[in-house]
């Protein structure tokens, strides 16, 4: 804290706090030199499986080692239980994994281990198993919507959000999901994870036709409208606005965002992402739906005024505008 002088260590202090250190580091090293020699000599005892949950607990990163514990399962323990412990020690590993996660939330190894215990439930139980598995999978849904609460952009936990709902047992809601992610944007424009997964979402609704494309698109115009407002120096909204727009097929739809994008640059003149987008709307005008000389020059000449303007603002970038230029 400023003003509150630092209480200076003693020489045998430091020594101590080196010396602890030195010995954490050797009982690491010692450690993982344990382990390795076990699994280059595939030993599958549950002493070994100990020895990885240690490893893993001080280095949750150490892949290889995620590697040997799945082998340990499926080799040493798994053949010498019944399939109620076999489930019963999944349910502990999903519990150890869960522990990691809270102070290692976006390691993948961890998420990969969660995926691989729920791919190895016994399939041999009948109904049991049917109903271990709705069980679980709705409870992964809920343990990974808990980690979204708390970092709603962490982008390995909406992966696994898509790995749950595709292999939860029965079909999962597209439409619940839609909802999920109203609410997550809504409470956060810029979490570009969230409007990813509203691609993926919307784009399934689409193609089955759950959902008419023409009326919910205006809805999501609508929706991307207030988030640029909100905050057009936000990369994420102008991204998905981007999809939205495709490749500019519908001229009507294109003027009026144009409209829309113009209204906004006037009160935010200097941001780039307004400058960008309109430079690549009327280029897409340009390419599609230009009917006369007066026209294409027209939308020429708004293209290069906009991309003289991004180059002032963004000079880092000058040689990108100056080649968006050449038509």
């Amino acid at each position: 804290m400023h003003g509150v002088r630092r209480a200076r260590q003693t020489q045998e202090a430091i020594a101590a706090q080196k010396l602890k250190e030195k010995e954490k580091l050797q009982e690491y090293l010692s450690l993982t030199n344990d382990v390795l020699h076990r699994k280059k000599t595939n030993d599958f005892t549950q002493e070994a499986l100990a020895l990885t949950t240690r490893l893993l607990t001080a280095n949750p990163e150490f892949y290889s080692i995620w590697n040997y514990r799945r082998d340990i399962l499926t080799e040493g323990i798994f053949p010498q239980t019944s399939a109620k412990d076999v489930n019963d020690i999944l349910l502990a590993e999903l519990s150890l994994t869960m522990s990691f996660l809270r102070s290692h939330p976006k390691v993948y190894w961890i998420w990969n281990h969660r995926r691989w215990c729920l791919e190895h439930v016994p399939d041999d139980q009948g109904q049991q198993t049917i109903a271990w598995k709705q069980e679980n999978w709705s409870k992964e849904l809920y343990a990974v919507e808990k980690m979204l609460d708390a970092d709603a952009r962490n982008f390995h936990a909406w992966n696994y959000r898509r790995y749950v709902q595709a292999s939860m047992p029965g079909k999962y809601s597209d439409a619940d999901e839609l909802k999920y992610t109203t609410k997550k944007i809504e409470s956060n424009f810029s979490n570009f994870s969230a409007w990813h997964q509203r691609t993926k979402v919307l784009s399934s609704l689409w193609e089955t036709g759950t959902l008419d494309m023409a009326a919910s698109k205006d809805e999501e115009f609508e929706l991307v409208k207030q988030a640029l407002y909100v905050d057009p120096y936000d990369q994420s909204s102008w991204i998905y606005h981007r999809w939205l727009i495709g490749k500019g097929e519908d001229e009507g739809i294109l003027k009026r965002e144009i409209q829309v994008i113009e209204e906004l640059s006037e009160v935010e003149p200097d941001c780039k992402w307004c400058l960008e987008s309109l430079c690549h709307y009327k280029r897409l005008l340009l390419a599609s739906f230009t009917h006369n000389e007066d026209q294409r020059i027209a939308l020429v000449d708004a293209c290069q005024s906009l991309l003289s303007r991004l180059q002032s603002i963004d000079p880092y970038r000058r040689n990108r505008y100056l080649e968006l230029g050449e038509f």
